[in-house]
């Protein structure tokens, strides 16, 4: 199966998907870090509205990098009941880490949208963009945000997804690769460096 380059030319292919749509007033959200570069070349493709919303992911107790969940700066957590069943965990036993995961969504929500007027979401076809879904649940704490804003639409769009992860989204996706021997987003890459702020702030601009 192929991969892509980078992440622009995912972001080109994931296009091409979404621009015989016909969107209204179309806003593209970039989920930071990795995917920004991606939104930004849908949100050419499309002459659409570029920004971003920020979901962090909530790892278990002495593994970080695992996502049991995922939160927003102002929205309740998103668990995975089957991932916290498995590792004998409970929400309770989460809050704090989860308290910090909200603070530092809000402290980059705030660091990236700067002084920008809060984002209008009402009404409006809102296309969540990441760089690729995994086990999905940052999408879908993101997807949460997005859907109490009363959008007109909500739509998920990746690169690349692993199987199982689309399965269950109430929110349509959009997806260009479905490998069945998933692995890791960066598999699905010849190129992934981490981006970095300075990088998601020039393609805000």
């Amino acid at each position: 199966m192929k991969r892509f380059a980078n992440r622009r030319e995912a972001g080109r292919a994931l296009a091409a998907r979404l621009t015989d749509q016909p969107w209204h007033d179309p806003l593209v959200l970039g989920l930071p870090r990795g995917g920004v570069p991606v939104a930004k070349e849908v949100a050419r493709a499309l002459n659409a509205e570029l920004d971003v919303v920020v979901a962090r992911k909530i790892g278990a107790p002495g593994h970080p990098e695992y996502g049991v969940g995922a939160v927003t700066a102002d929205s309740e957590p998103i668990y995975d009941p089957s991932v916290l069943r498995a590792l004998g965990l409970t929400e309770e036993q989460l809050a704090r880490t989860c308290d910090e995961e909200r603070e530092e969504a809000a402290r980059r929500t705030s660091l990236y949208r700067g002084s920008k007027p809060p984002l209008r979401l009402h009404d409006r076809d809102v296309i969540v963009v990441d760089d690729g879904l995994a086990t999905g649940v940052t999408a879908r704490a993101a997807l949460h945000w997005v859907t109490r804003q009363q959008p007109k639409s909500v739509t998920l769009a990746v690169p690349v997804a692993a199987k199982d992860s689309i399965r269950d989204f109430r929110t349509p996706v959009v997806v260009v690769l479905t490998p069945s021997h998933f692995g890791a987003v960066s598999r699905w890459y010849d190129r992934f460096d981490q981006t970095t702020d300075d990088e998601v702030l020039s393609a805000l601009e």
